[in-house]
């Protein structure tokens, strides 16, 4: 019988940010810490190893997944991408830009969360409202912003309806 207080390496094929990369990573890692420590990205945090606060938030497949729920031997062979694989040749992407420009971030921990999330919801609602940018995002925890320069940003880069275009500019 194996020792269970031992620990074994394997070798991890992954092609994260679109270049194919072998590490190796202990085998009972999650794919947050392999990410980390195995491949040197670091876009992904670790808030609360939970799923809930949305800070290891990469793409799996084209898929938003949370990479502290997610054994790192499951995902062999997979396309991960993460917070650094969505510039292009060092250009932020519209979204990127508009989270700058409206300053919906501080110390950019919830950045991987909300970028994806935002990501994913202008895939699928080229104009949402603001109510489905805040449903968008409500798995993703921030604790500098306060969320409304979030909501604005990804509202400016969509076209769709700001906080301060309603009467009186109160969020709602």
């Amino acid at each position: 019988m194996s020792d269970p207080t031992t620990t074994s390496t394997v070798d991890l094929t992954l092609t994260v940010n679109g270049e194919r990369r072998t590490a190796a990573v202990d085998g009972r890692a999650l794919l947050l810490d392999a990410l980390r420590d195995g491949f040197g990205v670091t876009g992904p945090k670790s808030g609360c190893r939970t799923g809930d606060c949305g800070a290891c938030t990469v793409r799996v497949e084209g898929l938003i997944a949370k990479s502290c729920l997610r054994l790192a031997v499951a995902e062999q062979g997979a396309q991960v991408q993460t917070l650094e694989g969505l510039a292009t040749d060092g250009a932020l992407t519209p979204l990127q830009s508009a989270f700058w420009e409206n300053n919906a971030f501080q110390c950019g921990y919830c950045l991987s969360g909300m970028l994806f999330a935002a990501e994913d919801l202008l895939e699928r609602v080229p104009s949402p409202t603001e109510g489905q940018i805040r449903e968008a995002i409500s798995g993703n925890l921030c604790r500098c912003t306060g969320y409304d320069a979030i909501v604005d940003a990804i509202a400016s880069c969509a076209g769709g309806e700001r906080p301060n275009d309603r009467p009186g500019g109160a969020p709602a």
